[in-house]
């Protein structure tokens, strides 16, 4: 029995932390963090600021209950205690009983406890106690989200930690189920999303390295150079092979380290996985997953659509690239082997030699493929060169695996036990890291081997983050979809903004309208006056028919096709839309440059990324949300 008392463990906080009963201390389960005490509470104070019951120690809580049991026995009261701090507890009678804070004297001999400073109420029990204690997050978990932080150890302007950032995104994405999933959460349909935070940084500076840099650190500025030391260098550590291979490795076997555990504690989960990262972390998570393997299976089938699709067509290719050679005559020997132009970049000499093709042939032949392999992976590769083409869908896409992958650095990227479901990035540097390694356009055919979804989502002030659409669909220039509020409209001061903007193009059309009839009717030759007249209204009649449908519904349709542009973006996200823009708030549009920093920490509480990201998570498993948000996809 004893060891039975030993050994009991509970669970809380929706599984995240263990509190194990006997040693009274509660321990998280996914991270590492200082184990917090655990009172059985039966005697209480009241704070000073908060006006909160704050428990005694249970040691003294039974110290008080014998005190009081004994005054209630013998009827004896106005019996004084001492706390181990010295303070004064005095039990007057059943209905008060009062706490004294110690007021030391300048004489150290006589400082002992007195009775002066203001009282505290003392308290016996929970009765009567206003005491809101939550009723908890639902047991059912339906889908898991890893969170990956960005640069340094703290992740908000408040220099919180990634655990607690996540604490309150978890938080937001509880009270947005309530509010926007009520129906499914009646009909049980929904219960919860966890998110658990990874954490990478601790692991990258406990190598030493913060030891090397403080040997050559200069001494002035030197909270600025250890702030420097300690976060931007980050991106630096990423960009060398040694210290990214740390990196990769920390954050896939701490993703796969949770998964597990995760499953061990949850056997009934049944739900997918999803990735999230913020500014760093979401290219660290970019990174590998483009360097994941898909299973053959499902490479097998992706390859067999293909070329279905597109045999035909590949055949016609390569008798281009014959003709194009100046031998036309092989066209039949390559017909006749199906040889597609994926085929055509795979043959060796040898190939060619056992096709019957003669030597001269065959060095143009190998010549070409070389070359164009070349420029396949060269950064300076034009838009317009086969490499960023995707004319066939097999063959874009491995093209494009190898672009996508062009400039990264050397290491050994880990694999996931798991397929994410959806990739979402915060705030995210991805586009430029994508650029400056030297790749100047992603193939409309590419998508991430294991994962099919991929959100970019990113505050209009953040100086950090970077577009994604743009380079796959760089010959179009269109905005990024606008996040609709969470409360189902536009912030009021972007729609005045708006009204604003249609009422000064409506004024400047109907100004210029008046300002074409008064001049077609000062340069038209003179007819006699009812003519005239007659002519002149029907003019205006006709102007005012056709500038009106001209002007005013040009600008309706403007805005739609705004919120749903009917784009091809590529299929990184299914083919649909990738980049999605929070709403600034009204005080951050006074100042952007004020709040850049604020709107690159912002997403933790940000209600609307929040909602996106559970929109759609929910969206796979089938569950919308109650009533559709305007602007929604």
């Amino acid at each position: 029995a004893g060891k039975d008392q030993e050994d009991v463990v509970v669970p809380t906080s929706g599984g995240r932390y263990d509190v194990q009963l006997r040693a009274r201390r509660r321990v998280a389960v996914y991270w590492d963090e200082e184990a917090s005490e655990v009172r059985r509470c039966t005697w209480f104070y009241k704070g000073d600021k908060d006006n909160k019951f704050i428990p005694y120690s249970e040691s003294f809580s039974e110290e008080l209950e014998e005190a009081y049991m004994i005054a209630v026995t013998l009827g004896e009261w106005k019996r004084k205690l001492e706390s181990p701090n010295r303070e004064v507890i005095i039990l007057h009678n059943p209905k008060l009983m009062v706490h004294y804070h110690p007021v030391a004297s300048s004489d150290d001999w006589v400082s002992t406890p007195t009775e002066q400073g203001r009282p505290r109420t003392v308290k016996r029990g929970v009765e009567n106690i206003a005491v809101e204690i939550p009723s908890g997050e639902p047991l059912q978990i339906d889908h898991l989200v890893f969170v990956v932080h960005g640069i340094g150890p703290a992740c908000d302007i408040r220099f919180r930690s990634i655990v607690q950032c996540v604490n309150d995104f978890r938080n937001v994405s509880l009270s947005m189920l309530q509010a926007h999933f009520k129906k499914a959460q009646e009909q049980q349909q929904v219960g919860r999303v966890e998110f658990l935070p990874v954490n990478w940084h601790s692991s990258l500076h406990s190598t030493g390295v913060d030891v090397d840099l403080e040997r050559i650190t200069l001494p002035s500025i030197n909270r600025l150079r250890h702030f420097i030391n300690d976060t931007i260098l980050d991106v630096f550590f990423y960009n060398s092979s040694t210290y990214c291979q740390t990196i990769v490795d920390t954050v896939a076997s701490e993703m796969n380290r949770l998964h597990r555990l995760f499953l061990q504690r949850n056997p009934q989960f049944r739900g997918g996985v999803s990735i999230a990262g913020h500014s760093l972390g979401s290219l660290i998570l970019f990174d590998l997953l483009t360097n994941q393997k898909a299973d053959p299976e499902e490479d097998e089938h992706c390859a067999q659509g293909s070329r279905t699709a597109s045999s035909t067509g590949g055949i016609e290719e390569v008798k281009e690239i014959l003709k194009k050679l100046e031998l036309p005559e092989y066209c039949d020997v390559f017909e006749k082997e199906k040889m597609d132009r994926q085929a055509l970049f795979l043959c060796t000499e040898k190939n060619l030699k056992e096709m019957g093709i003669p030597l001269g042939p065959r060095m143009k032949i190998l010549h070409y493929i070389s070359s164009e392999s070349e420029m396949k992976v060269s950064p300076g590769a034009e838009p317009g060169s086969p490499s960023q083409h995707g004319d066939s869908s097999e063959d874009g896409r491995s093209c494009q695996y190898r672009d996508v992958g062009l400039g990264q650095v050397s290491a050994n990227y880990p694999q996931l036990n798991y397929k994410p479901t959806i990739f979402f990035a915060f705030g995210s540097p991805i586009g430029m890291f994508l650029t400056v390694r030297g790749v100047k356009r992603i193939d409309p055919n590419y998508s991430l081997p294991t994962c099919k979804g991929f959100f970019n989502i990113f505050h209009p002030f953040d100086p950090v983050a970077y577009r994604i659409e743009p380079m796959i669909v760089p010959e179009l220039e269109f905005e990024p979809m606008l996040l609709p509020h969470h409360k189902g409209r536009k912030r009021m001061h972007l729609e005045l903004k708006e009204g604003l903007t249609r009422m000064s193009v409506d004024l400047k059309n109907n100004l210029l309208g008046s300002l074409r009839v008064a001049w077609q009717s000062f340069t038209r030759a003179p007819v006699p006056a009812l003519e005239a007249g007659s002519s002149e209204a029907e003019a205006e009649a006709e102007a005012g028919t056709e500038k009106q449908p001209d002007t005013k519904p040009e600008e309706p349709p403007a805005a739609v096709k705004e919120e749903t542009p009917p784009l091809n973006v590529g299929k990184l996200n299914r083919g649909n839309r990738i980049d999605y823009v929070l709403q600034e708030k009204p005080i951050e549009s006074f100042n952007e440059y004020l709040f850049a920093l604020q709107g690159h920490l912002c997403y933790w509480e940000s209600e609307d990324t929040v909602l996106l990201v559970l929109k759609e998570i929910y969206q796979t498993q089938g569950i919308t949300l109650d009533q559709p948000l305007p602007g929604s996809q």
